[in-house]
């Protein structure tokens, strides 16, 4: 099934008086990257995280968030009496010492020691990170999985637009061949005429020669190779999209092959009719290329 690269998913809950929340987002992208923002102190949790989505992400741009805020439950901070003393004792040995070398240190503050590291206590309980990484990890594979779910959605939305678009193209080829048909006659009728013309205007010039170049220019007008691969070419992408796995990027290079024959036809046309046709395929392909750009 086509995935598309856009998608959202979240999910939030309460682990050990912490409330978390997941999010991913993802746009689509050349090739897979990863922007990963999670809490640093839990440790070993973004190598888990990387491998899981990279192991079942192939294309996008995906962002993956984790944000942690404390639970209502938490005892208001209560000064560390045992730090206190370390942090006094220490600041008196160096002041000393910077006396002693005739140095004057700034007077420092209550408030600034009290925001000192272990100065004051949370009365929190000592949390088991690693039952906390596995608990968080396993939510993140549930988000990860709605988020793949939602791009299932999309691009299945998006391969029935695609489909759609090939049959467009499938009939615009159809027509152009039946415009080709159509001037055939009037074609060879006009190439007669032009070759009678030069060998009235052409005294003693070589008719085997003129005759070889007016085959030529006949055959650079003719667009049946172009149809053909055209429809090679619809054949080819109907069959991409039946096919397992990340097809974008090749459903991208058929684009470009698309739009080069489409390209060709307008320019070796010779006919209104078939110009028409020509720019209705352009204008297709141009829409559909838009398109192949959001499959993964």
């Amino acid at each position: 099934m086509r995935q598309s690269m856009t998608g959202f998913a979240s999910c939030s809950g309460e682990t050990d008086g912490l409330r978390w929340a997941w999010e991913l987002r993802g746009v689509n992208g050349k090739g897979l990257e990863l922007r990963l923002r999670l809490p640093d102190w839990i440790e070993g949790l973004e190598p888990l995280v990387r491998k899981a989505a990279q192991a079942r992400l192939a294309r996008g741009n995906v962002q993956i968030s984790l944000r942690i805020a404390g639970g209502g439950e938490e005892e208001a901070a209560e000064l560390d009496e045992t730090a206190l003393a370390r942090v006094l004792d220490a600041m008196a040995r160096i002041e000393g010492a910077a006396g002693g070398r005739g140095l004057v240190l700034a007077p420092s503050s209550a408030a600034q020691i009290v925001g000192l590291r272990g100065v004051m206590a949370t009365g929190q309980t000592e949390r088991d990170v690693a039952a906390l990484r596995g608990r968080l990890f396993g939510a993140f594979e549930t988000a990860l999985s709605d988020f793949i779910e939602m791009r299932r959605r999309e691009g299945a939305a998006l391969a029935q637009v695609l489909a759609g678009q090939l049959d467009e193209i499938e009939t615009l080829v159809g027509q152009a061949a039946e415009a080709v048909a159509s001037r055939r006659g009037e074609q060879a009728e006009k190439l007669r005429a032009a070759l009678a013309r030069v060998m009235e205007n052409s005294d003693g010039a070589d008719e085997g020669r003129i005759a070889q170049e007016l085959a030529l220019i006949a055959v650079k007008s003719d667009v049946t190779e172009e149809l053909d691969r055209l429809g090679a070419h619809v054949a080819a992408a109907r069959a991409l999209l039946d096919d397992k796995g990340a097809v974008g990027r090749k459903l991208d290079f058929l684009m470009q092959e698309f739009n080069r024959e489409a390209n060709t036809l307008c320019s070796k046309s010779g006919s209104s009719a078939l110009t028409q046709v020509g720019l209705a395929l352009k204008t297709v392909i141009d829409q559909m290329r838009e398109q192949v750009q959001n499959v993964e």
